[in-house]
């Protein structure tokens, strides 16, 4: 049975000669996984290879089948279509990067209709605003609360951020900890809006550290999920 769904594209793979398999984030049914037989070679068709780039937002009429299985897109249109990410070479690569993340870490064939949300919001207020240099950091930290392992915001003077365990502590242990300057920086952004993003001040070595301790944190609780190739693109555009 067909259903009507917003969707935004994560990944995007050839198949054979003509055929695309795309993996897209879907608002009533999670992440889904679709063949697009032929769409390499139809040009009348419905279905656009242009529509199926990475973090594309997308309507579709679609197919899903049973886990491990290949569902079957019928119809898809743009529900929301970039202005700026396209050409800015900044937002681009964080674009690049936020699809990777996205497509290691959402893992369930549920609907999760607060995440869908929060990623689609996030993505058109990258598309409309211009002071994106900590965009990514603060998507991830959001991000986590979708996925389980949201900082543990009931007491937050600890000198440390433990990795393992989510939370501030004291004194660093024997499980991956970082501190500092950076660590100020975690503690306001995880209080700081996306509008507000832009009073705090990293430079870029700080921001670099920030992030590497980040995604370090999506290795620790996500099984399988490995550094963003990406991650050296985005550090040459902000440097």
């Amino acid at each position: 049975m067909s259903q009507t769904t917003k969707a935004i594209v994560l990944t995007s793979l050839k198949y054979g000669d003509n055929s695309l398999i795309v993996k897209l984030l879907t608002e009533k049914a999670g992440l889904q996984s679709f063949m697009l037989k032929g769409i390499l070679k139809s040009r009348r068709g419905r279905l656009k290879v242009a529509f199926f780039q990475p973090l594309t937002q997308l309507e579709i009429v679609a197919k899903t089948n049973k886990p491990g299985t290949l569902g079957y897109v019928r119809e898809a249109s743009i529900s929301y279509g970039y202005h700026s990410i396209p050409t800015d070479i900044r937002k681009g690569a964080i674009a690049l990067f936020l699809a990777e993340v996205l497509s290691q870490s959402i893992r369930e064939q549920e609907a999760e209709p607060q995440m869908y949300q929060y990623v689609e919001t996030t993505l058109q207020w990258l598309d409309q605003n211009e002071e994106i240099g900590n965009f990514h950091i603060r998507f991830l930290i959001g991000l986590t609360r979708y996925l389980g392992f949201y900082p543990d915001l009931s007491t937050t003077e600890g000198a440390y951020f433990d990795l393992v365990e989510g939370a501030f502590c004291n004194d660093a242990s024997w499980n991956p900890c970082f501190g500092g300057p950076e660590l100020d920086y975690f503690k306001r952004l995880l209080g700081t809006n996306f509008d507000a993003l832009h009073t705090v001040k990293l430079n870029q070595n700080q921001r670099k550290i920030l992030l590497e301790n980040l995604v370090r944190y999506f290795e620790i609780h996500l099984h399988g999920f490995k550094k963003p190739k990406s991650l050296v693109v985005l550090d040459e555009v902000f440097s």
